[in-house]
């Protein structure tokens, strides 16, 4: 009995770790008594010290939220501040009773408590509730002179240092008792490691004992195993386990996918060997045949037929093709409608039918030595498209395995192919046929035709003659019509490539600019951060670097820019708004643009408006800002020496030539743009227009650049409408002259006003904004900003670690709490379990959930309405605002980020939130 019963591995380990845990419990019942005694010492320390520690400190914030309280009562008039100094005036004297009931044991701190509560009441009786009293009797002069002298400071001051005596007094006798327990613990400590060392003994010999028993039958079922696995092809031998444990179960297991393995390999093996006896027939008859004899060898049936679909007059029949030991009796059905017995129904139902219970009367398989009824039919579709094209039936003396029933189902997958394929060539070589004929009876009705046309070519020749001129007109109308029909084709091709080169450019220039900006956003943030160096932690050496490295990832932003620009020029699909622009307001934004430069390297900058100049001027105001600026930047940085002049003047109408008319213009105004700078040579003048080109090589070495500047002048001028025109001599200077019209209803031009979902050309136009800013205005705005963000709590949410590490390091800085994720499942987890974030700062392109998404999820939770989301993106695409706000977004800012941008939004939206 005892050798046919299972002990199985788990019996094996669960009986070596009971006598471990016997001998755990014994050890615990002699522990238990040393460890009573230091839990009450423990919890002592827990329930009286940490009472004491936490009264003592929500005493002194009592104090602190009455001292905030009552100073913004006083600096706002607003009576909400005075709840806070209310409600710590009422619960501080029960917290301070509380505290001296939990020192009646140490009389030295109950008369220093004591001490702490006279001076409070000292606090609240000269300066809380007198200076209450007079902000709400509006008696500001008194309170002026209250705070000059601020008697109620000192006593502040002297209630700090009270509390910390305090409690540096309670944190040396916790210290005490906290080594009297840690004296005790070390006691016990020995005690429990010699338990230890006697458990891991007692537990190391029950181990060895039961790991030998275990591992030795294991490595009998690897040897049997690996014997296997060496061996060229063999699977068929089996695992044997002499144990009655779970090892035994893994040999069963093993010998199972044996098994299955082979019935696989056979079904393969028999499949491949099916489907290359019948390639390459070409008859229906000797595929039939020959498939119906395969598929009876493979299931080992003894009666086959197949049975192919005709169609007549949409009546389907299934008409008997093939068959396999046919007694050629008259017996059964040579043909089954769809739907009629169990072959049209097998067709209708397109599934596989297996019959076990055979009738009695059912077809006798017969064979020279007697007959005898089938113990199983299946019945099987074969389906082509969907449609069943023929249908099989065999018969077998004994009943039909899963395996053979699997052979079936997978050769007739295969099998529907070579019959439609067959079919098809069929029916070529049938119409082959047919055509051979029609061709001999077309050849004979060709020579009876030819001798009635040499009749007809005798008879027509006079109307030849009469109508060969109409002829030749008409093959030649038809000649330029053909010659036409082919040009538009042609057209319509290369319009149709040049719209997919078009849209795949887009694509490209879009995903350019997303990954440029991306890794440039890090650069101009960190380095801008290193260049202020507010830490004092740089060298002027290492903070000139970072001026370097922030100067020239703006240069970089403003080259990815211009490429932006001139692609969608240079694609036919720039946007250009035509809408009112105010041009007494362009001097002024001139002179703050570009008046520090001239400050910068000392040159004279004079900017000069005639009277006669309409206030209202027609364009698109942005492209023409830009032309402006670039123009200006251009005499800025190839001029030493001298002055940069501006003279903007209406063009009278009797001078204007007939190149500058153009359809709808109210009037033209012309801008020179003069400096005293290198010059260009003439022979170089029209080269500088072209993009990526200066005047000469030592010009880009010296000065920088990339020639873009002017190019892109020279295209949005176009796309204006007007026109730009270079005086130059080699060293004296230049004048660019831009003529420009004044236009209310745009230019009817639909290349130009075509609606564009290309790449939005980012505006570049406040980038050096900050660095022009007064010095005593910026200090003003850092100060109001850090005063915002001090202990806000914002959420960064951006699957770039670099942008996430920039910005987190920059708002640190002000003061703010950062948590960070990289991407929009994290963040809807973080806010639904912390909902209290002062803003979110979200990323627009992240993999699996974007930005857009996440804002709508968020802004599905009512709670959630106003909390301030601002997306950041550095795909830059046109109505990407809108598209922002739309899901959920309460500003945008594209990327790369100016840090003095960021916090300017960040702060607007913080102060609407907080008030």
């Amino acid at each position: 009995m005892w050798k046919n019963k299972k002990f199985g591995i788990r019996s094996k380990i669960v009986s070596s770790n009971l006598i471990v845990v016997f001998c755990l419990i014994v050890s615990m019942i002699l522990v238990n008594n040393q460890i009573s005694a230091l839990q009450k010492e423990r919890n002592y320390i827990i329930n009286h010290d940490l009472s004491v520690h936490d009264l003592t400190n929500r005493i002194e914030k009592r104090l602190l939220d009455m001292e905030t309280s009552q100073r913004g009562y006083i600096i706002t008039g607003d009576e909400n501040y005075l709840l806070p100094y209310k409600e710590a005036e009422e619960k501080w004297e029960d917290e301070y009773n509380q505290l001296y009931n939990l020192l009646s044991d140490n009389p030295q701190q109950q008369r220093n408590l004591k001490t702490i509560k006279s001076t409070i009441e000292h606090w609240i009786s000269i300066a809380g509730a007198p200076t209450i009293k007079l902000k709400s009797e509006n008696k500001s002069e008194e309170l002026n002179n209250f705070f000059k002298s601020d008697p109620g400071q000192e006593d502040m001051d002297q209630i700090r240092t009270q509390f910390d005596q305090f409690r540096t007094t309670e944190t040396t006798l916790t210290n005490n008792r906290a080594d009297k327990l840690d004296k005790q613990n070390f006691i016990l400590s020995l005690y429990l490691l010699g338990l230890l060392i006697l458990l891991t003994t007692i537990a190391i010999v029950s181990a060895l004992i039961v790991s030998r028993s275990i591992v030795k039958t294991t490595n009998e079922v690897v040897h049997t195993i690996k014997q296997m696995a060496t061996s060229t092809g063999e699977i068929e031998k089996r695992i044997e386990v002499k144990t009655n444990d779970e090892i035994k179960d893994l040999s069963d297991a093993t010998n199972a996918l044996v098994d299955t393995l082979s019935q696989r390999n056979w079904l393969q093996r028999e499949i491949a060997q099916t489907i290359l006896m019948y390639q390459g027939i070409s008859s229906l008859d000797t595929l039939a045949a020959k498939f119906i004899s395969e598929i009876i060898r493979v299931t080992d049936a003894s009666f086959g037929a197949l049975y192919l679909r005709e169609e007549n007059d949409k009546n389907i029949r299934y008409v008997k093709e093939a068959v396999y030991a046919d007694p050629n009796e008259d017996i059964g059905r040579t043909s089954f409608t769809l739907g009629q017995g169990l072959i049209g129904q097998c067709a209708l139902e397109k599934k596989i039918q297996v019959i076990n219970n055979i009738p009695g009367d059912y077809r006798l398989i017969s064979s020279a030595l007697g007959e005898a009824k089938p113990k199983s039919i299946l019945i099987a579709p074969v389906i082509f498209e969907g449609e069943s094209i023929a249908v099989i039936e065999l018969a077998s003396l004994h009943v039909f395995t899963s395996l053979q029933q699997s052979f079936v189902k997978e050769i007739l997958d295969t099998f529907g192919l070579t019959i439609n394929s067959v079919m098809g060539r069929m029916e070529i070589e049938r119409l082959l046929k047919e055509s051979q004929a029609m061709t001999e009876e077309l050849q004979a009705q060709s020579e009876e035709l030819q001798t009635q046309s040499e009749e007809l070519n005798m008879q027509s020749e006079e109307l030849r003659m009469i109508n060969e001129q109409l002829e030749e007109r008409t093959e030649e109308a038809e000649e330029r019509s053909r010659e036409l029909e082919i040009a538009t084709e042609e057209l319509e091709e290369k319009a149709k490539q040049l719209a997919l080169s078009s849209k795949y450019k887009s694509e490209f220039m879009a995903n350019m600019s997303h990954e440029l900006r991306t890794p440039l956003n890090s650069v101009l943030i960190l380095s801008e951060m290193l260049a202020e160096n507010t830490d004092k932690s740089l060298s002027e050496e290492k903070q000139e670097f970072a001026r370097i490295i922030h100067s020239s990832g703006k240069d970089l932003l403003t080259l990815i820019n211009d490429v932006l620009d001139l692609s969608k020029v240079e694609a036919g699909k720039l946007d250009m708004i035509f809408e009112e622009m105010n041009m007494s307001e362009l001097p002024d934004q001139i002179e703050r643009n570009f008046s520090y430069i001239a400050k910068q390297k000392g040159l004279e900058f004079n900017i000069l408006k005639d009277k006669n100049v309409p206030d209202i001027f027609y364009t698109d105001e942005k492209r023409f800002q830009q032309i402006i600026k670039n123009l200006l930047s251009n005499a800025f940085k190839f001029t030493e020496t001298g002055s940069v002049s501006v003279s903007i003047r209406q063009v009278e109408e009797n001078i204007i030539s007939q190149s500058l008319r153009i359809y709808g213009a109210e009037y033209w105004l012309e801008i020179n743009v003069k400096d005293t700078g290198i010059g260009i040579p003439k022979e170089k003048q029209k080269l500088v227009f072209e993009a990526f080109q200066q005047a000469e090589g030592t010009t880009v070495r010296k000065y920088g650049g990339t020639g873009l500047g002017l190019s892109i002048c020279r295209e949005f001028t176009k796309l204006l409408g007007g026109k730009i025109v270079l005086q130059s001599e080699e060293g004296e200077g230049s004048i660019f002259t831009l003529y420009i019209p004044s236009l209310p209803d745009g230019i009817n031009n639909t290349e130009i006003m075509e609606v564009s979902t290309e790449i939005a050309v980012t505006n570049t136009e406040n980038q050096n904004n900050v660095s022009l800013i007064d010095e005593n205005e910026h200090s003003l705005i850092k100060a109001t900003e850090k005063n915002v963000f001090k202990d806000k709590s914002v959420l960064i949410v951006d699957d770039d670690n670099r942008n996430i590490f920039a910005l987190k390091t920059a708002l640190e800085k002000e003061g703010m709490n950062v948590i960070t994720t990289n991407n929009g499942i994290e963040c809807l987890e973080i806010i639904q379990a912390k909902d209290d974030f002062d803003i979110v700062l979200m990323d627009i392109m992240m993999p699996g959930i974007d930005g857009y998404e996440a804002m709508r999820r968020i802004r599905e939770n009512k709670t959630l309405e106003s909390l301030p989301i601002i997306a950041l993106t550095a795909k830059a695409m046109r109505d990407d605002r809108e598209k922002c706000i739309e899901a959920g977004a309460s500003d945008y800012i594209s990327k790369p980020l100016e840090l003095e941008q960021l916090f300017s939004v960040m702060r607007v939206w913080l102060q609407d939130r907080w008030y």
